[in-house]
């Protein structure tokens, strides 16, 4: 079952690494094994994640012993939209649900949901610190994907 709303995986992970590191004891950097094997996720990818993160001042690492990662500021100064564009960049705007270059049936039928949904998303990036998406929590149901038949 898909999610309606797609985020990379790239923009999930730094979100997920944000939220770990506002938890964290900020006199305490974590590093990024610890990070990955506490998120499920792969070193490598988490490790570019945090470097995109560093070079826009999200966060802060220490090399060496007892060297790691830790938030550059306070999650409440913290926008989800500066994550985002720190992994991503600019926000996409909305495009054809089908892929094509051009519709059929001319205007986009799905146009207004699309303009719709893509600000509503920007308006919460925007709007929301890494601090308020803290306090927010809510239970969800994780599914890992499935491994296709025969995949070891």
């Amino acid at each position: 079952m898909e999610s309606i709303l797609r985020i990379s995986d790239a923009a999930a992970i730094g979100f997920h690494a944000m939220c770990y590191l506002a938890e964290a004891d900020s006199k305490h950097p974590v590093s990024a094994v610890t990070m990955a094997t506490e998120l499920g996720v792969s070193e490598a990818h988490l490790s570019k994640v945090l470097q995109r993160l560093g070079r826009e001042q999200l966060v802060t690492s220490r090399r060496g012993p007892g060297g790691g990662f830790t938030l550059a500021k306070p999650a409440s100064d913290v926008r989800l939209f500066d994550i985002y564009d720190a992994v991503e960049g600019p926000l996409p705007q909305g495009e054809c649900l089908l892929g094509k270059e051009e519709c059929v049936l001319g205007p986009c039928i799905m146009g207004s949901v699309l303009n719709d949904v893509h600000t509503q998303v920007a308006h919460y990036l925007k709007h929301t610190t890494l601090q308020d998406l803290m306090d927010r929590r809510v239970p969800i149901r994780c599914v890992r994907p499935r491994m296709a038949v025969g995949a070891e």
